[in-house]
């Protein structure tokens, strides 16, 4: 029998979640970011689901030679753009779209032969202070661009807000308003939306939108979670309990021995562990479900078990299957407890397991 741990993809909610972004931004393209793995749902899988996304977007050549491969034709842009001059043959001939987002970059565009040109997304930092020109040098940029022979006419132009997913911030107003002032350019299309942008500035969705991780059904808000918006979670981690234990009062549990028994009880074995990608530092107490019954994590995480406390579901047997994030159990929830963020949690998800489609 194989390993019982498993990750389900739930392709129905994938273009649901799709379906409510279009409704919040439906004058605006969609670029769906399918970076890191479709942020670890699985590349291919994802976006030959999203057949509807006006563009994908990727973080390297490497992501967009696997959409190609698999005849997927929808314009793909590389968000972190070429990163040496021997990017652009590959890059015209995969017909990728590039952000451009630093003088090397201008310079390896101005300077090279092709064979055709590229559309390219300008990018301005207006206050994330990651990627992009300053807005002192972005009007430069802007005009070496349309005047270079490797270019297509009309860049769309880009920021990235540092802090979306939280209303009413300082740095977000002035993000804003910069780039309103330095994009001020007619016929020429404009994105600033991430997903946390989506929800909470709508005056911010423009001619595309770039939502990431609402697409996998989780919330980019603060202290939020993804049904709040009308989402629905793509991805369920599960496994089953492997072994079943009765402890005495006093007795420890696990690796350092951080956990121990109030009282008899019984505890589960579950066959999952951060080797599968379930956080080794989630406390004592992050919720499971067992039987879709809430019960707690006791002592540390292994690498390929953990333990549960029982209690709350007694009549438990070798075999019942226990969900560690999903649908009745958010993943930002894990998250929490974890100390991190359900990006980290979603793209750690380990390749040894068995991923099972559902539609």
């Amino acid at each position: 029998m194989t390993r019982p741990s498993r990750v389900i993809i739930d392709l129905k909610a994938l273009k649901h979640n799709f379906s409510q972004i279009k409704k919040l931004t439906s004058n605006s393209k969609v670029m769906a970011i399918v970076k890191a793995d479709a942020y670890g749902h699985g590349l291919v899988r994802v976006a030959s689901a999203l057949c509807n996304a006006d563009a994908f977007g990727v973080a390297c050549i490497e992501e967009a030679e696997q959409l190609r491969a698999a005849s997927i034709k929808t314009p793909i842009i590389l968000l972190e753009g070429p990163y040496q001059p021997d990017d652009l043959s590959l890059i015209l001939n995969l017909n990728l779209d590039i952000v451009v987002h630093n003088e090397y970059q201008l310079e390896i565009l101005e300077n090279s032969k092709l064979e055709g040109s590229i559309r390219a997304w300008l990018k301005i930092d207006t206050g994330m202070h990651r990627l992009g020109f300053s807005e002192s040098d972005a009007k430069n940029a802007l005009s070496r661009l349309i005047s270079c022979r490797n270019i297509k006419k009309n860049p769309i132009l880009m920021t990235h807000l540092a802090i979306a997913n939280e209303k009413g911030k300082e740095l977000t107003t002035k993000q804003l308003a910069s780039f309103k002032e330095i994009s001020n350019i007619e016929n020429m299309e404009k994105t600033i939306s991430n997903s946390a942008a989506v929800i909470n500035y709508p005056e911010a969705h423009l001619d595309w939108v770039r939502p990431g991780l609402m697409l996998y059904g989780v919330s980019p808000l603060v202290n939020s979670k993804g049904y709040e918006h009308n989402l629905k979670p793509v991805m369920t981690l599960e496994s089953e309990i492997i072994s079943i234990k009765f402890l005495s009062k006093g007795e420890t549990v696990g690796y350092g021995a951080t956990w121990t028994c109030p009282e008899d009880m019984l505890i589960g074995i579950i066959a999952a562990g951060y080797g599968d990608g379930f956080p080794r530092h989630a406390k004592s107490g992050t919720p499971v479900l067992v039987n879709n019954t809430r019960c707690k994590l006791i002592g540390r995480a292994s690498m390929d078990m953990m333990t549960v406390d029982l209690r709350n579901q007694p009549s438990a047997k070798i075999g019942d299957k226990v969900v560690l994030w999903g649908e009745a159990l958010p993943i930002e929830e894990i998250a929490e407890f974890s100390e991190t963020i359900p990006y980290e949690l979603l793209c750690g998800v380990h390749k040894r397991l068995r991923f099972i489609e559902r539609n």
